[in-house]
């Protein structure tokens, strides 16, 4: 998450002011030194000595609070900033350090209502409303988020880094017109601003403008090169884009910065998947899933790859986890079924596909592939109209029309089989299946002649040159099958036989 920067707390917490003369006037210079350690060490010093009361001794506490803060050590930090408190019970300042050291725990509860007392004691002090802004975005309350950017704003409007918190809000809100829009406006105040660059890249690939998104991360990466967040962000970009060479480049980089970015690790599985590397796609997903084993996603994915290496039982295992994890999960219902199909579990597919579409209605995949299983079952009324709706949503889907076609031919229909293998081979016209499958259609039609040639093209397509020489075998066999027909059909007809 973005808080204020060590740097504006450091400033707003300045160390106290004494008198010059004194003989701690060495302690106060290293308590108000830049180096959290120096500044340890002399604000204890003072806060040992004794000497230091009242509001003097609240002002130390602060200083080495945020000293703590410089070093992370939260824990101490929150420590000295309620003895500060304690000392100085009116100290917006204290609160609003407080509540900053609540924030970077994540702790947004307590940080609101820190921020809401030094609110209360001043109602001027922008970084805490900003600060606020900070913790509801992250409970996930983008509009009260906004208000407070927008206060904070009204009283600071050259605060680029309260403009870039506001578009985080709009951002998570998926406002990512708005949120460019703010983005934008703390570069104009911050030209060198990273997060923001960052942000605005984030927004753009949310908007498929794939080629901002890469150049605001390269301007991230410009300013930051440590950021691995811009690193796996770029990749991601270049994924959409189909660059998957330098998609799993970034991905590594991103991984060499942040070896825990279990994202990282999914996307370059994603990327080495789509290059058809199966293998390293499943050993990413694996380390994915040691840092995140309840990611139905990348479950779903790995079983997709095992599918590819035809391992199906591990597919199978896979797509079981994900819907475990996510029994509301339509593709993974989807891929389930397709492998109870495989496995002859035909009612279990048609169960998975009816669930993936009350899902979502529209999933012209789950139609196409209950149509099979119904197909299998040997119902074919209900894969043909199973087949109809997948092609009221896919109308160019050559699959469905062979597969209509099928459930047509089974039923004698041959003749919407003809036209449907016609649509498949329109759409798709080396389909060779379709070719032997209107061919046989054909045939049962009483066609030889155009049986022939199709079952002559399926050979030619199948078995290239070779084909040549199995064609002219087979279409001498089947001439002679053809006129063995037409023969016995002479021989039949009332009509020739007088």
């Amino acid at each position: 998450m973005r808080v204020v920067s060590i740097a504006i707390l450091t400033a707003l917490l300045s160390g106290p002011s004494f008198p010059h003369g004194q003989p701690q006037d060495d302690d106060q210079s290293r308590c108000k030194s830049k180096d959290p350690e120096q500044s340890i060490e002399g604000c204890s010093s003072l806060i040992q000595s004794g000497q230091e009361k009242g509001q003097d001794l609240a002002n130390t506490f602060l200083s080495r609070g945020s000293a703590y803060a410089r070093k992370g050590d939260y824990e101490h930090a929150a420590h000295d900033y309620d003895e500060a408190l304690r000392l100085n019970p009116s100290s917006a300042k204290a609160f609003y350090a407080r509540g900053w050291v609540y924030a970077r725990e994540a702790d947004y509860d307590k940080a609101i209502q820190s921020f809401d007392r030094a609110l209360h004691l001043d109602p001027t002090l922008a970084v805490a409303l900003r600060e606020r802004g900070v913790a509801y975005t992250y409970e996930d309350h983008y509009d009260r988020g906004i208000q407070d950017y927008d206060r904070a704003l009204q009283l600071n409007p050259s605060d680029a880094i309260a403009f870039h918190d506001r578009g985080l809000a709009y951002a998570r809100r998926r406002d990512d017109d708005r949120a460019i829009q703010d983005y934008d406006q703390a570069l104009r105040l911050n030209p060198t601003f990273a997060d923001a660059f960052y942000g605005r890249g984030l927004a753009y690939a949310r908007k498929g403008d794939n080629d901002r998104a890469v150049q605001d991360y390269d301007q991230a990466l410009r300013l930051n090169p440590a950021s691995a967040d811009a690193f796996y962000g770029r990749g991601l970009a270049y994924a959409k884009k189909g660059d998957n060479d330098h998609a799993i480049q970034d991905y590594d980089r991103a991984l060499l910065l942040n070896p825990t970015l279990a994202d990282a690790f999914y996307g370059r599985g994603l990327a080495y998947a789509k290059k058809g590397d199966n293998a390293h796609a499943i050993q990413d997903y694996d380390q994915a899933l040691r840092l995140n084993p309840n990611s139905a996603g990348t479950l779903y994915w790995r079983g997709r790859a095992y599918e590819r290496k035809a391992d199906y039982d591990r597919a199978l295992s896979d797509y079981n986890q994900a819907l475990r994890l996510n029994p509301n999960y339509s593709d993974a219902l989807i891929m389930r079924g397709m492998s109870y199909t495989r496995n002859g579990n035909y009612d279990g597919a048609i169960q998975d596909f009816d669930r993936a579409l009350q899902l979502n209605p529209t999933s012209a995949a789950a139609f196409y592939d209950r149509a099979r299983a119904y197909a299998y079952k040997q119902n074919f009324d209900r894969a043909i109209q199973d087949y109809d709706d997948a092609l009221r949503l896919t109308p160019n889907d050559a699959d469905s029309f062979y597969g209509r076609g099928l459930a047509y031919a089974r039923r004698g229909y041959y003749d919407s089989a003809i036209q449907d293998y016609d649509q498949a081979l329109r759409i798709n016209s080396n389909y060779t299946a379709a070719f032997r499958a209107r061919g046989e259609a054909y045939m049962h039609e009483g066609e030889y002649f155009r049986g022939i040639a199709d079952h002559a093209h399926f050979l030619w397509l199948k078995f290239g040159i070779l084909g040549i020489a199995i064609r002219l075998c087979i279409l001498v066999f089947l001439i002679a099958i053809a006129l063995r027909f037409n023969f016995k059909r002479l021989r039949k007809d009332p009509m020739t036989a007088n």
